[in-house]
C-alpha cells in the first residue's frame, strides 16, 4: 500500500471578538508608550486643570469684616478682622494728640484708617461713658493738654453728648458702634461663666463688668473714691505710676483688686490694658492679666446680639 501524504494541520481560527479584546486590555503597552511626548502633551493639561485651583486655593477672610478702633488717651490703634476674629491687616496707630475736640478726633481716626482694607462694619473702644453711642464722659480728652490737665470748658461742652457713632459712620460710610473701651476688650476676653471684672491700665483706669457672657451697663468705677478721697483713676493712672514708682504702684493695683473683689464678689477678674505687663507677683487664683491686643479684638463681640445693646 502505497504511503498518503500526512493531512495539513488544520488553520487556526481567530479568536472570538470579546476574547481579543480581553487579551487587548490585558496586554500592558510598551513602556516608552506612557512616556511619549504626544501622551503627555494629552495629559498634563487636563490634569493640572483640574489639580490647580484645588490645590493652590487660600480660603479668604470669613466676611463680615470689622474695622475695629481702639481710642486711647496715649494712642489710636486700629486693624480689620473677619469674623473669626482674626486680623486680615496689619494694626495700624498713632499718637493721641491734645487739645483734641471730638471733631479733630473723628478727622484723625478716618486718616490713621484710611490705609486698611474695606470693612462691612465699624466698632470703637472709647476711654468714657458711652451709651447709645453718644459720649457723655470723655475725661482725658476735656484737660488743655491732655489727661491730668487743667479743665477746658470749651473742650468739656463740645465733648458732653458728641454722637461719636453717628459722626464716624458718616465719615467712614459704615454703620458704626462704640463702647467703653473697657467693654470693648472685656468682650474679648471673658470666658462667659459667672461674674468676671475686667480692669484696664493704661493712662486712665477703666472697668466692665459681664454676667454669664452678657456685658453689664458701664458704670464708672475709675472715678469712685479709692484711697483718702482719690480715685482709683487718680491712684492707678500713668501719671501716678511714673510719681511713685513701680514698686508702690503694684501695691495700690492689690488693694484696688481687693476692694472690687470684696464690693463685687466677681468669679474672674482679668486685667488688662498697656500697664498690666508691669505687674508683678501672684495676683490670686482668680486674677488673670491678658493681651492690650483684646482692646481691638473685642471689636467684633460689639456686633454679637448677646451682648447688652451698647
Amino acid at each position: 500500500m502505497s504511503e498518503q501524504p500526512p493531512a495539513p494541520a488544520p488553520a487556526a481560527r481567530p479568536a472570538p471578538p470579546a476574547t481579543a479584546a480581553r487579551k487587548a486590555r490585558s496586554t500592558p503597552p510598551p513602556a516608552t508608550a506612557l512616556a511619549t511626548p504626544a501622551a503627555t502633551a494629552l495629559a498634563t493639561p487636563a490634569a493640572t486643570a483640574l489639580a490647580t485651583p484645588a490645590a493652590t486655593a487660600v480660603p479668604g477672610p470669613t466676611p463680615p469684616l470689622t474695622l475695629a478702633i481702639d481710642i486711647g488717651g496715649t494712642g489710636l490703634k486700629a486693624s480689620v478682622l473677619d469674623a473669626a476674629g482674626a486680623m486680615v491687616a496689619d494694626r495700624v496707630a498713632v499718637k493721641t494728640t491734645y487739645p483734641v475736640t471730638p471733631e479733630q478726633m473723628v478727622a484723625q481716626l478716618a486718616a490713621m484708617v484710611a490705609p486698611l482694607p474695606p470693612a462691612d462694619r465699624v466698632s470703637a473702644g472709647f476711654p468714657g461713658m458711652v451709651r447709645s453711642g453718644h459720649v457723655l464722659s470723655a475725661p482725658h480728652f476735656v484737660g488743655v493738654g491732655g489727661p491730668g490737665t487743667a479743665l477746658d470748658q470749651h473742650l468739656l461742652k463740645r465733648w458732653t453728648g458728641f454722637d461719636l457713632a453717628g459722626e464716624l459712620a458718616a465719615r467712614l460710610g459704615r454703620p458704626t458702634r462704640v463702647a467703653n473701651d473697657a467693654d470693648v476688650q472685656g468682650a474679648a476676653v471673658v470666658a462667659g461663666h459667672g461674674l468676671e471684672l475686667v480692669v484696664t491700665l493704661g493712662t486712665g483706669v477703666g472697668t466692665a463688668f459681664f454676667f454669664d457672657g452678657r456685658l453689664l451697663p458701664h458704670l464708672e468705677f475709675a472715678h469712685h473714691p479709692f484711697l483718702k478721697g482719690a480715685s482709683y483713676n487718680d491712684e492707678l493712672g500713668e501719671a501716678a505710676r511714673k510719681e511713685v514708682g513701680n514698686a508702690r504702684w503694684n501695691k495700690r493695683v492689690r488693694k484696688a483688686i481687693a476692694t472690687l473683689r470684696a464690693l463685687s464678689f466677681f468669679d474672674h477678674c482679668y486685667i488688662g490694658g498697656g500697664n498690666a505687663k508691669r505687674l508683678h507677683g501672684d495676683l490670686g487664683g482668680d486674677v488673670t492679666t491678658v493681651d492690650n491686643a483684646a482692646g481691638i479684638l473685642g471689636g467684633i463681640r460689639l456686633w454679637d446680639e448677646s451682648h447688652l445693646a451698647v
